[in-house]
């Protein structure tokens, strides 16, 4: 039988399944906001393949299982009418909030990779002596790998994105499970499935990272450096997108037709923007900015 996997309607559990893996791969390949960031991210933080697999396997790990939990939502709030919770989670209010929280996340994180610790200390002596400023009292600045605790949190935070392939699962697939126990079945499927190709961007950006012609110290510097800059900058720009779409509603459904079939390629829409921005600009920047650090010798202090 043929099989459309964007509305695998009336078709059995395993070509249910089927279409829910294909959707996972497929939105694991494309650019999504809340996943390419938060992946590129961690795994190059780690500058090693192995390591920046790991990173998005721990982060798709936290994803699926938040997945999972939604498609049974989905079921229990499709089989006994449940609308308003469902309005509400494709609602605006929730994509600015979702927005808002993974940008905090991020900036979190980026804070701990930087200055080594989730909250800013102060030099209390500095204070009382009068010299009017507050100084960070770590003085070794990028002393900290990305953590893989943050990594699992951003990925069950992120599970929680509506986007296209989501409703998808959880508004077209869900409903074809023959019962409330396998509710969560596509959800799941469809974490693994994100899961193989963010672990293959993973190990990539992990591997963009073992540069030639750069020492050890030099590397974990820049793996180091690129990781905060875009989780802390990248964080900003998440949160400014959530405040702003909470002021104007209608940003989250403006977007520029591509003429690709493929969702998350088919529109230039803000969660594109946020992709482009926190990748491709900010990755940018950090890696020219780190690579100066490096020139001048001013890193690994």
């Amino acid at each position: 039988m043929d099989l459309n996997i964007f509305n695998p309607v009336g078709v059995t559990l395993f070509y249910a399944i089927i279409a829910s893996f294909v959707l996972g791969m497929i939105h694991g390949i494309t650019p999504d906001e809340h996943t390419w960031p938060i992946t590129f991210s961690y795994a190059i933080g780690n500058f090693s393949t192995k390591k920046g697999a790991e990173a998005g396997f721990i982060f798709s790990l936290g994803f699926t299982i938040q997945r999972a939990l939604m498609a049974e939502a989905f079921y229990v709030i499709i089989a006994y009418n449940f609308s308003g919770i469902k309005n509400f989670l494709s609602s605006n209010i929730f994509f600015s909030s979702l927005y808002f929280l993974i940008g905090f996340v991020m900036g979190v994180a980026g804070y701990y990779v930087k200055y080594g610790g989730y909250y800013p200390h102060l030099k209390l002596n500095h204070i009382i002596g009068g010299k009017g400023k507050f100084r960070h009292k770590h003085a070794d600045f990028y002393a900290r790998n990305v953590s893989n605790k943050m990594a699992m949190i951003h990925g069950l935070i992120a599970g929680f994105g509506m986007g296209a392939f989501a409703l998808i699962i959880f508004t077209v697939i869900v409903p074809e499970m023959p019962n409330i126990y396998l509710g969560f079945l596509p959800g799941a499927v469809f974490g693994v499935g994100t899961m193989v190709m963010q672990i293959l961007f993973g190990a990539a950006f992990g591997t963009a990272m073992r540069l030639k012609k750069l020492s050890r110290a030099a590397i974990q510097f820049l793996a180091r450096y690129m990781s905060s800059f875009v989780l802390l900058y990248g964080g900003m720009a998440f949160m400014l997108a959530g405040i702003l779409s909470l002021a104007f509603p209608t940003l989250l459904s403006l977007g520029l037709p591509t003429g690709i079939g493929v969702y998350n390629l088919d529109n230039i829409n803000l969660g594109f923007i946020l992709v482009i921005t926190t990748v491709g600009v900010m990755g940018l920047l950090s890696y020219i900015n780190g690579i100066r650090h490096i020139r001048n010798k001013s890193y690994g202090v």
